[in-house]
Order: structure tokens, then C-alpha cells, then sequence
């Protein structure tokens, strides 16, 4: 739910919060200082040097962090209500992401999975009043506009009030991280007692709660594997299973349609199975609306279909669940809803669905083919985005001669820490991959190419971007954002350690199907 600016309660509530914030700052400078001077001891000579000099900077210079924190924090408040209104972003240079870059990334990441796991109670039931205040009673988003990623952005904006080097700026923030994790748990609280306090109703999660005593003997565990020929099982005679006992029972949205009495048994158990299958993928809060409209108006040609070849329903790879994913893939990586390019991109999609859909007998090879339109499609709007950053390939091109025929330039670390000395990511944080990825970050990148889609973690927030240039030496890198026109050119070092990292994996379509045939096993299981 999108506002062109926050409703007057929940922009009562951030004014609040922004008053409270400077104590939120203290008590996590407080603590930094707390947990650098006890450490002291047991520190190398070079580490010691860099802590105490830290430490000189924190005295020095307190209130300055604090105003910087607290400004960025306002601004990416800024950020978010220009990006609801749909107001284009402000045009940027491109500028070099190096591996002094990556180290303030990776750092930032484990900011943000340390606040998530510190105070993961109390960021949901904040989430729960937040969503209510914007009227938001199914929590379909996360209105908290003070979550973990705001507030690791704003730490960072404080450690640059430091007039130290990047690396010291680092080791100030990893220190700083536990003392902000722990001030933001009991600030989240108090926040959602406050509301509460103020007669805010919270929004509730969607939990299903078995009666007493209704739960059946165990049934087979799902298996990350399970597809389609289980799910087809399940709506079978239970002993196909494997198990004694009555067949499963299906839920209302997997009952026969009225008057489909006297339909042949087979035909009328495959139309319920594939009912259930669209309303589970239609029900993905991943998918996004205007991509779910043109998926319900493909559920009569695929009901068509699997009457004329059943195995539609037990093959994931057939022809017709290849364009339904190509379709949500398209979702994923076109621009957000109300963007030119999305709405012209979208209406020829439209125009091959609507074809699909008019079509009496449908087989395999028609949506073979509509899958193609879409990649031909898909095709052009690289080569066009390509041209459009022309300019920037060939200044690249320039910079990458450059950069291989020189000594690499200094690190602005200034020693106090380098990347080898990062932990590793959580692994909450680390997007899938999908099978046949090679595991070592150089060969996996070697793999990629041109039009090539990745998940990467870049500038403090997850984004997809695509290959737009791999570097004709392989040194620099141009990806282009998704969801707006921006550009970054990124070393190939850089990238390397963002793979290592987890912070960097391959975008592929996803299996709805697959997706959807576990939701329908896992409910007709409870029922």
C-alpha cells in the first residue's frame, strides 16, 4: 500500500519517534565506547592503536554523530515518501564500486541481521501497529519506517562524522552494532506499548489453528522436492500415498466446481488440482498484482489444456508452467507499477495472453511460443538499455585500460581493517541459488553474461540489477537497476568478495508451480 505521504497517525508516530531518537544514539555511543575500552587489553599493538585513536575521535566529536545520525535517518525518511509518490529519481553520476565499497556493504549487512536477531519479537509486534495505523490489517507490507536496514544506514552516516579513515569509520561501527541492536529492542518495545497505550488495535498475522483433536495420525513429511506428481497424489485415494486411512480431504477452493457431477472422475479430480494450484499461486504475496490479473486470465486456457494432455500435471518443466514463471519473472525485474516502461512491457504481455486465452484447443507449443515473444521482447529492452548507457560503456572501457596497465590505487582503510578480516554473512541474509552454480566465486563469475540477472547487496539494500557490460578484460563491471535507471560500475575484485561474501547470486525464474504445489500438499495435510 503506497501513499503519496504517510497518514496523519503514522506520521504522528514517526515525529514521535524521531524525538526519542537522540536517546537511542546515546545509549549506543554509550555503549561502543563501553565495549571498545574493555577490549583494549586484549588487543594487538596496531588494533589497540586504532581503537584508541576511535575512542579519542567518539570524545571529540559526540554530537556531530549524533547529528548525523539523526539526519540520516530524516533523509531516507525523504527517500521514501519521494519514492511512493512515483516521482522519477533524482539523476546520479556513475561512480567505481571497489572493494573499500563492498567492506562498508558487507558491514552494513551484518548490522542489520544483528538488529533482526536481537530484536525480532519486537520489530513483529511493531510491524502489527504500524500496518494497523495505515489501515493495513493483513500486514501485506512493512510500514515500520524505522527498521534494522534505516537505522544500519544511519550508524554509518554517524561513524563518517569521524574524522578518521574508512577503516577506523569500520571498526567503530562493529563495535557500535551490538549497543545499537540492544537500544533498538527496548526502543521497539516502548514504541508498541505507546500505541497500544493510545488504543491502537494491531494487525494480525494470518496463523491457522487446528480445533483440539482434530488432527489426523502423522502424514509424510513435504520434502523441499515435492511437485507436482505428489500433489496429484494427495488428491487421490490416500493408500497412493502410501498410508492407510480415509483420502485427503480438500478445502473449499479445491472442491469440484457445481454441475461437475457427471464429469469423468479423472477430468474432475485434474480441474480441482489445478484450481487449487492457481489459487495458491495467486495468492504468493511475492507476485505482484498486475502480474496475478493476467495469471487468473490464463486459468481457463490451462484448464483446457490439461484436459487435452494431462501431463501438464505432473511435469513442472512443461510448456505452460515455463511461460506462468517467465511471467512472474518479468514482474520481478521490470520497474515498479506505474512506470512507462512496465505498463508498455506489460501490454504485450497482455496481447499474448489474451491470444493464449482465445485459443479452443491449446497445446504445448503455443505457449512455446508466447514464452519466446517474451524473451524476443526481453532482448530488446536489453539492446535498448545498452544504447542508452553507450556513453558510460566506452568511458569504462577507457578506465579499464587504465586500471590493468597501473598499480591499483591505495585503500582508503588506512590499515585498521581489511576485507579478510569481515565475518562471514549470516545466512539469513544470502539469496538462493539455483542448481548447477558453481560454488567458487571466480568461476561463478565468469559464468555470467550480458543480460545475465543477479540479487546483490549493493549500497546498503538489496538490489536486481543486470550485466548490462562484463568488461572486455574482465576488471570492470556495469550492472543497471531494475526498478529505475541507475548504473554502477563495480570492480571485479569487488565482486568476487560479494559472492564470497553471500551477497551476490544469480536471478532466475522461480517455479511457481513448485511454490504452489507445497502450499496445496501442506493445507490439505491440516484439513
Amino acid at each position: 500500500m503506497s501513499f503519496l505521504k504517510p497518514p496523519a497517525e503514522l506520521q504522528q508516530f514517526i515525529d514521535d519517534e524521531l524525538l526519542r531518537m537522540p536517546l537511542v544514539v546515546d545509549q549506543t555511543l554509550d555503549g561502543a565506547i563501553d565495549r571498545m575500552r574493555q577490549s583494549l587489553p586484549t588487543l594487538a599493538p596496531q588494533p589497540r592503536a586504532s581503537t584508541a585513536d576511535v575512542l579519542q575521535a567518539l570524545g571529540n566529536n559526540r554530537e556531530h554523530l549524533t547529528d548525523y545520525y539523526l539526519r540520516s535517518l530524516k533523509r531516507q525518511l525523504a527517500d521514501r515518501a519521494q519514492a511512493n509518490t512515483g516521482a522519477p529519481p533524482l539523476p546520479s553520476t556513475l561512480s567505481l564500486v571497489d572493494e573499500d565499497s563492498v567492506a562498508i556493504d558487507v558491514e552494513l549487512s551484518h548490522v542489520i541481521e544483528l538488529i533482526r536477531s536481537t530484536a525480532e519479537y519486537e520489530l513483529r509486534e511493531l510491524q502489527t501497529f504500524t500496518a494497523a495505523l495505515v489501515g493495513d490489517m493483513d500486514l501485506a507490507h512493512d510500514h515500520n519506517p524505522f527498521g534494522p536496514a534505516q537505522h544500519a544506514r544511519a550508524l554509518w552516516a554517524a561513524a563518517q562524522a569521524l574524522p578518521l579513515s574508512r577503516g577506523h569509520q569500520l571498526l567503530f561501527m562493529r563495535n557500535a552494532a551490538p549497543a545499537l541492536a540492544a537500544a533498538l529492542r527496548r526502543a521497539y518495545a516502548a514504541s508498541s506499548s505507546r500505541l497500544e497505550s493510545l488504543g491502537v488495535t494491531p494487525a494480525a498475522y494470518r496463523t491457522m489453528i487446528l480445533p483440539s483433536g482434530a488432527r489426523r495420525s502423522r502424514r509424510p513429511e513435504i520434502s523441499l522436492g515435492a511437485g507436482l506428481d505428489l500433489v496429484r497424489s494427495a488428491v487421490a485415494p490416500g493408500n497412493e500415498l502410501g498410508f492407510d486411512g480415509p483420502a485427503l480431504e480438500l478445502e473449499p477452493a479445491l472442491a469440484a466446481p457445481p454441475g461437475s457431477q457427471d464429469t469423468p472422475a479423472g477430468e474432475r479430480r485434474a480441474v480441482e488440482l489445478l484450481t487449487g494450484l492457481f489459487d495458491a499461486m495467486l495468492a504468493d504475496r511475492r507476485l505482484a498484482q498486475d502480474i496475478a490479473l493476467m495469471l487468473s486470465r490464463l486459468q481457463s486456457v490451462a484448464t483446457r489444456l490439461v484436459l487435452r494432455e494431462p501431463r501438464a500435471l505432473e511435469d513442472e518443466t512443461h510448456a505452460m508452467w515455463r511461460f506462468v514463471d517467465a511471467l512472474a519473472h518479468l514482474g520481478d525485474v521490470l520497474p515498479p507499477q506505474g512506470n512507462p516502461e512496465r505498463t508498455q512491457t506489460l501490454r504485450f504481455a497482455q496481447g499474448l495472453v489474451e491470444h493464449l486465452a482465445a485459443e479452443p484447443a491449446p497445446a504445448a507449443p503455443l505457449f512455446d511460443w508466447a514464452a519466446e515473444r517474451l524473451q524476443h521482447q526481453a532482448q530488446h529492452r536489453f539492446a535498448r538499455r545498452c544504447t542508452d548507457a553507450a556513453a558510460q560503456i566506452a568511458e569504462l572501457q577507457r578506465l579499464e585500460e587504465r586500471l590493468c596497465s597501473s598499480a591499483a590505487p591505495p585503500s582508503t582503510m588506512g590499515g585498521a581493517l581489511d576485507i579478510a578480516q569481515l565475518d562471514t554473512v549470516p545466512a539469513d541474509l544470502m539469496p538462493a541459488d539455483g542448481p548447477g552454480e558453481p560454488r567458487d566465486a571466480l568461476a561463478w563469475l565468469q559464468a555470467r553474461r550480458p543480460a545475465d540477472w543477479v540479487h546483490v547487496f549493493l549500497q546498503g539494500r538489496w538490489v536486481k540489477a543486470q550485466v548490462l557490460w562484463p568488461g572486455e578484460l574482465g576488471e570492470l563491471w556495469l550492472l543497471g537497476d531494475a526498478e529505475s535507471p541507475e548504473t554502477w560500475a563495480v570492480r571485479r575484485r569487488a565482486l568476487l568478495t560479494l559472492r564470497t561474501e553471500g551477497l551476490l547470486a544469480t536471478l532466475k525464474p522461480r517455479s511457481l508451480v513448485r511454490s504452489a504445489a507445497k502450499r496445496v500438499m501442506r493445507r490439505s495435510f491440516q484439513l
